[in-house]
């Protein structure tokens, strides 16, 4: 029996695109061992996916939770790395673009068999990957087709299928009886009002403007509002809890549902519940698509090629200035009505 370990230490949307390569592994390998090494914070993405035998995570230190000592982090993660020493993996795969050194240091400290990964030309670390695929992009690629190389070595080459998350049943229940996105069979139309990139978010008042119009057009349409909780002043982790607040008040007496998610498991439960999806380019753009949802994706200093919602009926709209906020309300109304002829 084969023994895979796939590494992917970044954040929530790489992990999501590197779905289709653990996928298109199970179904090229079904008898071998395939696990996971993800950080605490995106290890939601990959529960209960049936591709993988078991999913280990470690905590990075500005993840640790307040008050428990950096030391304390740092010895559960080697306690964690010597026992999937003792797993004795026949391959590390370093699921990441380009040649990753740290990603490497990591792979050659488990002591697998193989390490399959990128390699730079050159670089003097890059001989230490025995299974290497050169870096080099003839074309723009997606980040899930770019990820997808990696199985050559494996002698995998087709092209990936769609990227997958399997939300908690019971999670999803619950969310849609508090929250009141299960209410009633209505059509839920998805927002997410935050980015992290300043030139990727979309001013309120546009989606305010969205909203009122859609309803006018339409009134047999509920809207779920997701964001980013926390207040907007703190300097460590700003949220938009003032922007939800003043979107909701502008709306007051439209169907819109708020949709608070403290964790990454909530909003992959909460944003199971709808039906398409009005975002900007984010983690949340991933999990849309993963969900399987129709996307109108806002584009700012973004690569449109690369993270383009992938595998889902999608409209992108990245205007020429590369700010989210010259995009202008008619052209997403124009989008969503592009879905309603397909």
């Amino acid at each position: 029996m084969k023994k895979f370990l796939v590494i992917r230490r970044d954040n929530i949307g790489d992990l999501i695109c590197t779905t289709p390569l653990i996928h298109a592994l199970r179904r090229h390998f079904p008898d071998a061992r395939i696990d996971a090494l993800v950080n605490s914070y995106n290890r939601p993405v990959l529960e209960r996916n049936p591709d993988l035998d078991q999913v280990h995570h470690y905590t990075k230190l500005k993840h640790r939770a307040p008050g428990r000592p950096a030391v304390a982090v740092v010895v559960e993660r080697m306690r964690l790395y010597a026992r999937l020493r003792r797993n004795r993996y026949d391959y590390a795969i370093i699921a990441g673009a380009h040649f990753l050194p740290r990603g490497l240091k990591l792979a050659r400290a488990l002591r697998p068999r193989h390490i399959i990964g990128f390699t730079e030309p050159g670089h003097p670390q890059a001989r230490r990957i025995d299974m290497g695929v050169p870096y080099d992009l003839p074309e723009p690629l997606h980040e899930v087709e770019d990820v997808f190389r990696l199985l050559r070595p494996l002698g995998i080459e087709e092209q990936p299928g769609p990227m997958r998350l399997y939300p908690d049943p019971a999670l999803v229940e619950r969310m849609g009886r508090e929250t009141g996105l299960a209410a009633d069979d209505t059509p839920l139309l998805g927002l997410h009002l935050s980015a992290r990139k300043p030139s990727n978010r979309w001013p309120e008042e546009r989606f305010v403007d969205l909203v009122r119009r859609l309803h006018q057009a339409n009134p047999g349409y509920r809207y779920a509002l997701f964001w980013s909780p926390g207040d907007e002043n703190n300097p460590h982790h700003p949220g938009d809890d003032q922007k939800l607040q003043r979107v909701v008040a502008a709306l007051e007496g439209l169907p819109v549902v708020p949709v608070r998610t403290e964790r990454l498991d909530e909003l992959i439960a909460g944003m199971s519940h709808c039906d398409r999806f009005v975002l900007s380019d984010g983690g949340a753009l991933h999990i849309a698509a993963a969900l399987g949802k129709p996307t109108v994706a806002l584009f700012g200093k973004s690569e449109v090629a690369r993270w383009r919602p992938w595998g889902v009926p999608q409209r992108v709209i990245q205007p020429p200035s590369l700010e989210v906020s010259d995009v202008p309300v008619d052209q997403v109304i124009a989008a969503l009505d592009e879905f309603s002829a397909l």
